[in-house]
């Protein structure tokens, strides 16, 4: 069943390019003569004039003396890179997997954290080490103010810096509030901010 599903699937893709290039050959001026073009696993086709369609050279390196002359199709044909995340997206993707994960006074791991153990435990998942209380968090990182706060940043609530969240976009804030509650996403306003901070 698994061979005959790859031919049928490499039939098929076979056929789409197929198709996909007899459009963009019947767009192009007449032509001398058709250049073979490999598909892996299929085999050879020739595709009339494609060493002269206008910037198929700068898209597909080889191609102004025909298919056959790319060495490496892997990065001719490659597909796009996927794109990067950011420090404060891994560190806010870390917070927001412990949604659901109770409060509890000294906690710093996945089964129990209070505040500042999930904003510690949060940046140790990046290979970041920072001080362990909310006190020392907002005393620690550098200011950076509401205006300029960025994915990650801790957020730092109530005189005294009692209580810190990490940043997770909009107007929202990753915590851990208090005993009986549950780690959970919350608006900013909810509490009195102290600072902002970055480590």
């Amino acid at each position: 069943m698994g061979k005959h599903q790859r031919r049928s699937n490499i039939a098929r893709n076979a056929a789409a390019f197929g198709a996909t290039v007899a459009g963009i050959t019947a767009l192009t001026a007449p032509t001398a003569s058709a250049a073979p073009v490999a598909i892996p696993g299929v085999g050879s086709i020739d595709v009339p004039g494609v060493e002269n369609i206008q910037g198929i050279a700068d898209a597909i390196p080889g191609a102004a003396q025909g298919i056959e002359s790319i060495t490496d199709r892997s990065t001719a044909f490659a597909p796009a890179a996927a794109p990067v995340v950011s420090t404060g997206q891994k560190i806010v993707d870390a917070a927001r997997s412990q949604i659901g994960t109770p409060y509890v006074w000294g906690g710093t791991q996945p089964g129990g954290f209070d505040c500042s153990g999930l904003t510690s435990w949060s940046y140790a998942q990046v290979g970041k080490s920072i001080p362990r209380t909310s006190q020392a968090q907002a005393n620690g990182g550098q200011s950076v103010g509401m205006a300029g706060k960025q994915l990650g940043d801790i957020v730092v609530f109530y005189p005294g810096a009692t209580h810190v969240g990490i940043f997770s976009g909009g107007n929202n804030v990753i915590h851990a509030p208090q005993a009986g509650q549950n780690v959970h996403e919350a608006s900013i306003d909810y509490m009195p901010v102290h600072s902002v901070v970055r480590f």
